[in-house]
């Protein structure tokens, strides 16, 4: 048995919820039941990652800014730009720079037409650390998904888009 399965067999029970609804009665047993599912299957899920991303000696936030920085044009943005896009504060990332700064995957230099601007490059050593790691990466990802047909897989991001439009009942004041 999976180790996410393991968690879920370990969920309250329904009648164990509707127990404290009686105390609660505001307490919906099935939004909570299903509530602490996804956030143990999202623990599970960063707990994975985590060492998946730690094998190739990166974090996931590492792995988000080297990713960006493929993809764009000359595989290179400003630090805000980067920031913006990963929704990190311009602090984190500037932490995330320098860890790739010091293992060599990334360079930064001032803009040429604005030196308040930082602009940060990917090096060699990225592309190819990042050409080693993305055959692991998308076949892991692939396995994670392998469970789901097509059309669960659709309705699985809708649902959670419909669950990521609460969150600020959960978050905000």
């Amino acid at each position: 048995m999976s180790d996410a399965a393991f968690t879920l067999l370990n969920l309250p029970k329904f009648e164990t919820l509707q127990e404290h609804a009686r105390r609660f009665p505001m307490l919906d047993a099935s939004a909570i039941r299903t509530s602490l599912a996804l956030r143990r299957v999202g623990q599970a899920l960063d707990e994975a990652f985590d060492a998946h991303y730690a094998r190739h000696g990166l974090s996931p936030g590492r792995f988000t800014v080297l990713m960006m920085l493929a993809k764009a044009p000359e595989h290179m943005l400003t630090a805000g730009e980067l920031a913006e896009s990963s929704s990190v504060t311009r602090a984190s990332m500037t932490g995330l720079l320098d860890t790739l700064e010091a293992a060599g995957l990334v360079q930064r230099e001032s803009s040429s037409e604005d030196r308040r601007r930082t602009l940060v490059r990917l090096t060699p050593a990225a592309l190819e650390q990042l050409e080693r790691m993305l055959p692991d990466h998308f076949r892991r990802t692939a396995a994670l998904m392998a469970g789901l047909t097509e059309a669960e897989r659709a309705t699985l991001v809708e649902l959670l888009t419909k669950v990521a439009a609460a969150v600020p009942a959960v978050r905000d004041p």
